[in-house]
């Protein structure tokens, strides 16, 4: 049965605050074979940030970006690109189709299909199983899952908010591209944005972060590289410095992707002032944790409900777990299975792996950064492992002389680490630097969450001449590291 559009009624089983990933999948996995019925709130574009905003029209921008390098480095290729551009314009209008011009007609009929209820407006938890939409109120019979999302989170610095800068949503919706940057910022975000609008032309950016390196929250290998190639493309990466104050005399209301008034001034700590055309903010995000009404500031656990009221759960960005799309569906799986075995009186599964239960929070995570080189990261790094309290083993190849590597780009750039549990012999983390290496990181997610012992891995043969075959070489550093390890002093 199809659902409607801003129904007229106040009642359903479940209510959804978001229709972002998360909040979507949330509805349908409670409603698909419960026989409840369930509404999504959503005050913006139903589909949520990721599919307008953040994760798929990045990867539109860095698709093109990536290609063009990795021509410019083939035999064959290298003389027909070697001094070739992108088609600015026609990337723009890749990404403006891949986004369905920020029109969420599509996602709309998804959730109609389905069988839920869309509700446009901005829902709040206003008491138990009651969200209030723009001063309409709704009432659930069994459960709330707030999806709500996060927003940029903007640093205390005198002038900056007033300067109108640029955010994700900018630099992901650009249409007019500065000429002169200012990134302040090194993480995931930052590093993305600086690849691809170097490669549409913005002649000077510049990079600005308070750490001694980008990524810090990876491997420093992984960031390093980063920085590395970003500077080789022309990009000033400054490290331990931060913005002191911003100026901007003139304003507009230009709109989102383009340029927010007149040039910018940028004072440094170092006492260094800059002069650009914009300034791209990428400090992190903050959990649109307000929405949660009486359960804001409350813990989760590992069911996806609120500490202490459990008719209410939280996914995605409010969980406090990732801002990761993929983490927020997983979630999302979660906590509408939970709804759905707890409407019917059903006990939870509490089998090693069931699906009422957020394994991902023990260290299994994944994720792709898109940069060139692209990092692939799942589970923990080393420094994460120990902190911990896991003795570790780890192991690291370089991947430059590797045929699978070599037989993609004349000049592969790459490495990769693994990290090992010593007690249980299992693998905690791995990290992969490298073109085209985003596919393969799944290989070591799947060996994390199946725990799958450094044993049994040795008899999983990478296909030659692929990257995968980097595993074979990887293990085969381990049996040489514990054998030399093993060997009595002389």
């Amino acid at each position: 049965m199809a659902g409607s559009l801003n129904p007229d009624r106040s009642e359903w089983d479940v209510i959804v605050i978001g229709g972002g990933p998360a909040g979507e999948t949330a509805a349908q996995y409670a409603t698909r074979f419960s026989g409840l019925d369930a509404v999504i709130v959503e005050s913006e574009l139903v589909g949520g940030e990721c599919p307008f905003w953040a994760c798929v029209p990045s990867k539109a921008l860095l698709a093109p970006v990536h290609l063009l390098a990795t021509g410019r480095d083939l035999g064959g290729t290298r003389p027909l690109l070697a001094d070739r551009h992108l088609d600015v314009d026609g990337v723009l209008n890749r990404r403006d189709a891949i986004v369905d011009h920020f029109d969420d007609g599509r996602q709309v009929e998804r959730a109609l299909g389905w069988g839920l209820d869309v509700v446009r407006g901005r829902g709040r938890v206003t008491g138990e199983k009651t969200v209030t939409v723009d001063g309409r109120t709704l009432r659930a019979r069994q459960a709330v899952v707030v999806a709500a999302g996060s927003r940029p989170h903007t640093p205390e610095v005198p002038g900056l908010r007033e300067a109108r800068p640029w955010y994700s949503r900018d630099v992901t919706a650009v249409h007019e591209v500065p000429r002169r940057l200012l990134v302040l910022g090194g993480g995931v975000v930052a590093c993305e944005a600086a690849t691809w609008l170097r490669a549409l032309g913005a002649v000077q950016i510049t990079m600005v972060e308070r750490s001694t390196r980008l990524l810090t929250d990876q491997e420093p290998f992984a960031g390093t590289a980063v920085a590395d190639s970003l500077r080789a493309s022309g990009v000033d990466v400054r490290f331990g410095q931060t913005v002191t104050r911003v100026e901007r005399p003139t304003i507009n209301d230009s709109g989102v992707g383009r340029i927010h008034g007149g040039p910018v001034t940028v004072t440094l700590d170092s006492g260094a002032t800059l002069r650009v055309d914009e300034v791209l903010v990428a400090a992190g995000r903050r959990p649109n944790n307000e929405v949660l009404g009486p359960g804001e500031g409350r813990p989760v656990d590992e069911h996806m409900t609120v500490e202490g009221m459990p008719w209410l759960y939280a996914v995605g960005d409010v969980s406090g777990e990732s801002y990761l799309t993929h983490i927020g569906k997983y979630q999302g799986r979660i906590a509408g299975e939970v709804i759905a075995a707890r409407a019917a009186g059903r006990s939870l599964d509490e089998a090693p792996f069931n699906r009422h239960t957020d394994l991902v929070r023990r260290g299994a995570a994944a994720q792709v950064i898109f940069t060139d080189p692209t990092i692939g990261t799942s589970g923990l790094t080393e420094a994460g492992a120990r902190r911990q309290g896991y003795d570790v083993e780890t192991v690291e190849m370089d991947l430059s002389q590797l045929d699978g590597g070599r037989v993609l780009r004349d000049h592969y750039r790459g490495r990769t680490k693994l990290v090992i549990d010593r007690r249980t012999d299992v693998l905690l983390g791995a990290t992969f630097v490298g073109t085209e290496i985003a596919e393969l990181i799944h290989s070591a997610t799947v060996a994390i969450c199946a725990a799958t012992p450094i044993s049994a891995l040795w008899h999983a043969i990478g296909s030659f001449p692929t990257l995968s075959d980097m595993w074979s070489h990887l293990l085969e550093s381990v049996d040489a590291q514990r054998m030399a390890a093993s060997r009595p002093s002389p």
